[in-house]
């Protein structure tokens, strides 16, 4: 913009500012203001460098300042070790952490992806409660949705976890609502569930929006040096006293010298919050080991999701339970452009609850889409002849594909989904019954005559598969309705085996004892959802869970630290000073070392964030130079970009 570069003087000014802004907000003590202060004066290069790019974003002055002088490290000795050791990032590991530090603990969390919050961050559907303040229940109740949950874990099921799941599932969503600050307005009924329980932003995904504000909330930590988030690290052993007793973890540095020496991080407790192992389909993996038919079926979570927690456990003993329970949920969708691509975006229940219908290649429904998930992927699986006999899966059949439909009222009521999905390139909008048969492969009088029958089938109240629950039906002038489909395929989305826990979150070992300073919560944990999970009751499983074994671990009783946060704040960043963009300047940001992107008609510059993003830098850099709004909105509240004012260039003119 033609601006002269800041002089010394204005560094000095610059640094000065930042550093008073911290000591007003109580976020560094008058002994390391005087001394940052004495170093601006100095001219110390490496402070006035901070402050030439990073005054504007107190957050990365504080951390980085940490480096220069003698008390960047404020922590008293005897605070040295944390409380806890949480092993993972996702919502079971940071709702664990979270809960320690609410309580005036400290955490190291350790992650070894480059960012936080797994496959939790993927989450679509919602998150199951019954039934929190404010809501209104209907004629739901805790005892109507511990059956359901029972139902659905058939004989697998553990009445004291399910008991202790359903009965904190109020609590849960009331913690993530007032705590968290998560917007969980709208609730849906998913299949397996006799009532609309299952709770989703109105303006966002839930996973993603349940990330990024856990995430924040934790992160505020950082500031006082209570929480330590260490990622691109791997535990590779926990360690334990000649009693038995848990002392903390041994870690690798996936980003490091691969000849570097591991270190050992001493703790009184280790959470494991891991995850699964559904994406492992080395020779060596549990899913090889447990379900080696299933290793040709494409999986939702992500790569990294290979049961090292397990491993961790049962070299110590642990014992493991239903390990052979692996869910197939029945629509991951199939990407046109990739299809064979074995990692697939989950096709979330949310698209049948709101009156998706699947239908198959000969143009019939042929199921209760609102059934449980191991009842859909039953029929689904069904259309292979030799599963039909045998209720078996040849490992090299071909696995089938099915048409997820939705009508335009559906399609209303999964607005977000249906944008979210669209944008992917996963859901195409298609006009008319004829369209839609082309698209299908089939004849129109086929996909008529199917529509037409549901339709008779929802004014009789139900079909001959037993649905009775019937919304966002197709209106009755086919040819004018506007539908939205995609092909979905039987996809590999869950572990419900794992280390064996008790309802408090400790690890149980084969004599059923508690493995002293051991804890777990979410997918690494088995037991908790019996033979198959209830849609929605993954998130809450890690909330509930996480949350326990966070407010059962031991703190010390330590001296109030300066600016520890009661909510999920940050320091409050100096405004930058904003300028108008136009269209043409913004273009000219587009590199990943150079990324600007306009939302709802302002300009940020979100290089340095894009890989702390949760979903990924590359979904920020596809963006760069461009207008994202509509691809932010299909994922999340407008209302977090109040969070990046830091970085706001200023708006879009022109």
């Amino acid at each position: 913009d033609g601006a002269a570069p800041p002089t010394e003087d204005n560094l000095v000014d610059l640094a000065v500012g930042a550093i008073s802004a911290l000591a007003s907000g109580n976020y560094i003590s008058e002994e390391r203001e005087a001394e940052l202060v004495s170093l601006a004066f100095r001219r110390d290069s490496n402070l006035l460098t901070l402050a030439k790019y990073y005054s504007t974003s107190l957050d990365k002055f504080l951390l980085h300042s940490k480096s220069i002088g003698a008390l960047g490290d404020e922590i008293p000795p005897e605070d040295d070790e944390p409380d806890a050791i949480v092993v993972g990032s996702g919502l079971a590991g940071l709702a664990a952490a979270l809960n320690v530090l609410d309580r005036g603990g400290k955490v190291v969390v350790v992650e070894k992806e480059h960012r936080l919050g797994g496959n939790s961050n993927k989450a679509s559907s919602g998150i199951n409660a019954c039934c929190p303040d404010g809501d209104d229940t209907d004629e739901d109740a805790v005892d109507i949705f511990r059956n359901d949950t029972i139902k659905s874990a058939g004989d697998g099921a553990q009445l004291h976890l399910i008991d202790t799941l359903v009965s904190n599932s109020a609590d849960a969503v009331s913690w993530l609502r007032d705590r968290v600050g998560v917007d969980l307005s709208l609730k849906a009924q998913l299949g397996g569930h006799r009532w609309k329980r299952t709770h989703r932003p109105k303006n966002g995904m839930v996973g993603a929006e349940v990330i990024y504000g856990v995430q924040k909330a934790v992160k505020a930590y950082e500031k006082t040096g209570m929480v330590k988030i260490l990622v691109d690290s791997r535990v590779t052993n926990l360690t334990r006293d000649d009693e038995g007793r848990v002392t903390g973890v041994t870690i690798e540095n996936l980003r490091g010298d691969a000849d570097a020496p591991a270190t050992t991080l001493s703790a009184p407790n280790v959470v494991l919050a891991t995850g699964g192992f559904a994406s492992d389909r080395a020779p060596e993996s549990y899913l090889a080991r447990y379900r080696p038919e299933l290793l040709k079926f494409p999986a939702t979570a992500g790569p990294w999701s290979k049961g090292e927690g397990i491993t961790l456990a049962t070299a110590l003993g642990a014992r493991t339970v239903n390990m052979d329970k692996i869910q197939v949920h029945p629509t991951g969708w199939v990407d046109p452009s990739d299809p064979f691509n074995p990692n697939k975006v989950l096709a979330g229940e949310l698209m049948r609850g709101v009156g998706g219908i699947l239908i198959n290649r000969n143009g019939d429904r042929f199921c209760d889409e609102l059934g449980t998930r191991a009842y859909v992927t039953d029929r689904m699986l069904g259309h292979d002849p030799e599963y039909a006999a045998s209720r078996i899966w040849n490992e090299e059949a071909e696995i089938p594909q099915f048409s997820l439909v939705l009508s335009s009222a559906a399609a209303e009521d999964g607005r977000k989904h249906v944008t979210h999905y669209q944008h992917k390139g996963l859901l195409k909008e298609i006009h008319g019954v004829a369209a839609l048969a082309e698209w299908m492969g089939l004849e129109v009088e086929k996909v008529r005559s199917t529509l037409r029958k549901y339709q008779s089938d929802a004014a009789n109240g139900i079909d001959e598969f037993g649905k009775s629950s019937y919304r966002g039906l197709p209106i009755s002038d086919l040819d004018s309705e506007t539908f939205y489909a995609g092909t979905v395929v039987p996809v590999l989305h869950y572990c419900m085996g794992g280390i064996a826990i008790d309802e408090t979150g400790s690890v149980l070992d084969e004599n059923g004892n508690a493995i002293p300073g051991l804890h777990a919560a979410g997918e690494v944990s088995g037991g908790v959802h019996g033979n198959n999970r209830l849609g929605g009751n993954s998130l809450l499983e890690c909330t509930v869970f996480g949350t326990i074994v966070g407010r059962k671990v031991p703190v010390k009783d330590r001296k109030p630290r300066a600016g520890a946060p009661g909510a999920a704040a940050r320091p409050a960043a100096a405004k930058a000073k904003t300028r108008e963009v136009t269209p043409e300047e913004l273009g000219k940001h587009a590199a990943e070392d150079d990324c600007w992107v306009a939302i709802h008609g302002n300009v940020y510059d979100l290089t340095d964030f894009a890989e702390e993003h949760p979903a990924g830098a590359q979904s920020i850099f596809e963006l760069g130079g461009k207008d994202g709004t509509e691809a932010f909105q299909a994922i999340h509240n407008e209302e977090i970009m109040e969070d990046f004012d830091d970085v706001l260039i200023g708006p879009l003119v022109g």
